[in-house]
Order: structure tokens, then sequence, then C-alpha cells
């Protein structure tokens, strides 16, 4: 096959299991980067193109053209700033960005909108991810750290591995929780592109949760999570049986989000909080409720 300019072609020996699942784990490139690669003929099995979905019955070669990662650019967009000084900022990222690029997307990400701000950014975390010291998942707003260089990203990286972040998120669930509030502990593992709830082999996390305001069928409530796990809020409040409205990954879809006009999980950063690592001095930065989840709120009370 012709391959794209620039592409690289990676051959291996399939073990079994969906191809595009195979292929993201055996290159250690994001499922989504294969799956793109797919959908262009740019993943061959056997000398064959096959859907994403394929099961390989394992022993087959496997070709895989991907492109070599193309320089970042800035670009221009809403990116609201909360906090800053010489050391880091604190940003209020929009809704629908991914945080930061991968080898083939190199557009539209929370990165792509920090280099328009001109300010320094750290390199610690990888060419790829200037200044990026945690992320927020695409569908989720609202307050998130950036270091601007070294020495402070990893001063940052071990307050959170400390948990001496303060985060808090606001969340509208469905139901209504008996207490007003509780923690979740439940152990969380990954199983392809989702998270799970794995006593036996996840890792430990848990929630706080607080009963902020409660409605006939739903619930705006804060979550304080003591760990970092991914999706791990989403998943521990639909592990309880309250599954963040608009979240269609994790049981938080359906026509009550549809009637709020939710068009992703109800799932804000509305505040970090911690001693800056550098100056000793206390940050707090608050990210008010985008638009969108607003108007589901307001129409929520009004009901």
């Amino acid at each position: 096959m012709a391959a794209a300019a620039g592409a690289t072609r990676e051959r291996f020996v399939a073990e079994a299991g969906r191809l595009d699942a195979v292929t993201a784990a055996r290159l250690g490139v994001p499922r989504a980067d294969v799956q793109r690669a797919i959908a262009d003929g740019r993943v061959t099995v056997d000398g064959r193109t096959r859907q994403k979905s394929f099961r390989l019955a394992g022993g087959e070669v496997v070709d895989a053209w991907l492109p070599g990662p193309a320089a970042l650019a800035p670009e221009p967009g809403s990116l609201p700033v909360l906090f800053e000084d010489p050391y880091l900022l604190v940003v209020d990222k929009p809704a629908g960005l991914v945080t930061h690029p991968t080898v083939t997307r190199r557009t539209g990400t929370l990165v792509n909108r920090l280099l328009s701000l001109g300010v320094p950014l750290s390199t610690a975390g990888g060419e790829d991810r200037p200044g990026i010291v945690h992320r927020l998942d695409a569908g989720t707003s609202g307050a998130m750290v950036v270091a601007k260089d070294d020495r402070t990203h990893r001063a940052l990286q071990e307050l959170f591995r400390r948990h001496a972040v303060d985060r808090r998120y606001l969340a509208l669930v469905r139901g209504v929780p008996r207490h007003d509030r509780f923690v979740i502990e439940a152990p969380l593992a990954r199983e392809g592109a989702r998270i799970r709830v794995r006593t036996a082999t996840g890792k430990d996390a848990a929630t706080e949760i607080e009963v902020r305001e409660r409605f006939a069928r739903a619930a705006l409530i804060e979550a304080r999570p003591r760990t970092g796990r991914t999706h791990q809020i989403r998943v521990h409040l639909s592990a309880a049986g309250h599954p963040v409205l608009g979240d269609r990954a994790y049981g938080g879809g359906g026509d009550d989000a549809a009637a709020l006009g939710l068009a992703r999980p109800f799932l804000h950063s509305w505040r970090v909080a911690f001693d800056h690592p550098i100056t000793g001095s206390r940050v707090e930065a608050n990210a008010e409720l985008p638009p969108d989840l607003a108007a589901a709120l307001a129409k929520l009370r009004r009901a």
C-alpha cells in the first residue's frame, strides 16, 4: 500500500484480540490513533485491510503505517486564566478539548491553546505535553494547573502524588443519594477503553461526596477525589448507582440527560487549592460553571 508522507511502517506478529486494541498495546500508541489509521487503510492483517473490531486469532502479521509527529502550532481560542505568577498558571479548560496532543492528533488540544498564550511552559512532561502536570477528560471542563518551568513542574507533580492538591468537582447525578456526605472506596482497573471497578486487580481509589442540592430524580454533588485515577469520579459515581448525567460511557445518558440539553457529562472542576511549591503562598482558584452546565441546572431548578 502507499504510505502517507512521513509515515513509518511497524510490523509485528499479532496476539489474539481486537485489531485496534492489540495494535495500540503492541506499538504503545493511543487506541484512537490506531483506529484512525485503520479507517484510513493504513493497517493491514496479512496484507489485507480489516475493520477495527476484526478479531485476531494470533500469529497474523500486522503492518501499520503511522505518521511521525508534526510540529505543534499555537491555536487561538477561549482559555481563561484563573491564576498566574512567574512559576505556574491555573486555566479554565473548556469542555471538548483533549488535554494534550498524540502522535496523530496535533491540533485542537489544550496544549495548542496554551502555546498561543505566549508564556513559557515546562518540558518535563515531554515535548507533546508542555506545561501539562495533570489532565482532565476531554468532556470535563474547569480548573487545571499548568507549570511554566521544569522545577515547578516536578514540585507540582510531587504535590499531586502526595494528594496535597485540593481538587473539587461539581457533578449532576442521576438519582438522589441517601446520605449528605459519604466516601466511595473502590479499586479501579482499565479494561480496553473503559475503567472498571475491580476489587482483586484494581488500584486503590477513593472519592469523597457531598450532596449540594436535591431534586426529584437527580442531585447536584461535590466530588473530592482522594486519589487521581483515570475516570475515577465518573466510574465511582456510576458504581454507586448515581452516574453523572450526560455521561453515556458510564450509564449517564438517556432521556433525562437529553431533556436537560446535556451533550456531555455534567462534570466540572470548579476549584483547585494548594500551597505554592515555590513561594509557599496559598493558591486558590475557582472556575464558574460554563453556560451549558449552568443552563441544564437552571432548567432542573425550574422543573
